[in-house]
């Protein structure tokens, strides 16, 4: 399989594919006989209106789970959630609404009770000339690395709280276009987690703030919530204000594929089209139609397309291999894609079928 970069510029409404440059990440090791989830890249030099085919509206969803499954958690226990819709910039509605469930099962002797609470805020401002930026408060953990955040559950059952239903893959025969688990609804595929929820989860990015500044974070995947490769375009499945030396914890469900951005404040920035073009941290994780392989890597093309600023990223295993770098300012580059790398092969990180943990490091510098 080839894990490829999906910094895409979508043509027209009539041709949804630009022309290629060909930006194609293959991990010699991950080959299947469907190379179904492949990430591809796209001419960021066009000159292409994408106004008239981006035409959903900015989706923000941010659910931060507190306590997983079965597990004991000294956190709040309550369920809560939060819709804001903004129907124009000068005016908001909000509607809050709250509920909180227990579930008891007994089986034999065996009495077991789940406790779970998340938070989600769903933004969806009109279209506008000026990006509209939210960002929802959630938990925090301390600086520095948990010691125990890497390991997973014993007996394999990895927790699914927080996460919504899954998406059946589609276009499962386009390199392109496969559309893996996206979530239902929209991006509750990809749930902020506590620290002491996140070894129970199968799949997970710990994020570390930067050393001097206060950052925002965005996931987003790679299918919009218009169904098309729009994700990047004002959307997110989880957003949040990392704050000096402060580490978060992220948890992807099975096939979700993506990428984060980052930068420096309030709000991540964008190119003329409303794509965000910062660096990118992509991810594919547990892909389905390559049994199960997940992949990563970190990329400038979308910031350096723009004539932006270049983020400083690094993404490592959690065992410290598999590292993909980019310093600030590209300065140094190791197992990264910057726009001149397009169309080469083999860059990023792999993992074969199971759990994976990642460390990212925002603001990297040498």
């Amino acid at each position: 399989m080839q894990w490829k970069s999906f910094v895409f510029i979508l043509a027209t409404v009539e041709s949804a594919l630009a022309h290629s440059h060909g930006h194609q990440h293959r991990h010699g090791a991950r080959s299947a006989a469907h190379e179904v989830a492949d990430l591809k890249a796209r001419d960021l030099q066009n000159s292409i209106n994408l106004k008239s085919f981006v035409e959903t509206e900015p989706v923000v969803v941010t659910t931060t789970v507190w306590q997983c499954c079965a597990t004991t958690s000294s956190l709040a226990s309550s369920s809560s959630s939060t819709y804001t819709s903004t129907e124009a910039p000068s005016s908001t509605t909000t509607t809050a609404t709250t509920t909180s469930t227990t579930t008891t099962t007994t089986a034999t002797s065996t009495t077991t009770t789940t406790t779970t609470t998340s938070t989600s805020s769903y933004v969806a401002p009109t279209t506008t000339t000026t990006a509209t930026t939210t960002t929802t408060a959630a938990a925090t953990t301390s600086s520095g690395v948990s010691a125990d955040w890497t390991s997973t559950p014993s007996n394999g059952d990895y927790c699914t709280t927080g996460f919504g239903g899954r998406t059946a893959p589609t276009n499962t025969d386009s390199k392109i276009q496969y559309t893996g688990n996206v979530g239902n609804p929209w991006g509750s595929n990809i749930i902020e987690v506590a620290e002491s929820e996140a070894s129970q989860y199968k799949y997970v990015v710990q994020f570390n703030g930067s050393n001097t500044d206060k950052w925002t974070v965005a996931v987003w995947n790679k299918i919009g919530p218009d169904g098309k490769m729009t994700g990047w375009y004002g959307h997110s499945a989880v957003s949040f204000t990392i704050e000096v030396g402060e580490a978060r914890y992220v948890a992807f469900d099975e096939n979700s594929q993506g990428a984060w951005g980052a930068a420096a404040g309030d709000s991540l920035p964008t190119d003329k089209y409303g794509g965000y073009s910062c660096t990118w941290g992509e991810f594919d994780f547990g892909n389905a139609g390559n049994g199960e392989w997940s992949g990563w890597d970190v990329s400038a093309i979308q910031a350096q397309a723009a004539a932006q600023q270049v983020q400083g990223m690094s993404i490592c295993s959690s065992l410290g291999a598999d590292c993909s770098i980019i310093s600030s300012g590209a300065v140094t580059v190791t197992n990264a894609y910057l726009q001149k790398d397009a169309g080469v092969d083999g860059i990023g990180g792999k993992a074969p079928a199971g759990a994976v943990r990642l460390i990212t490091q925002l603001d990297y510098s040498d």
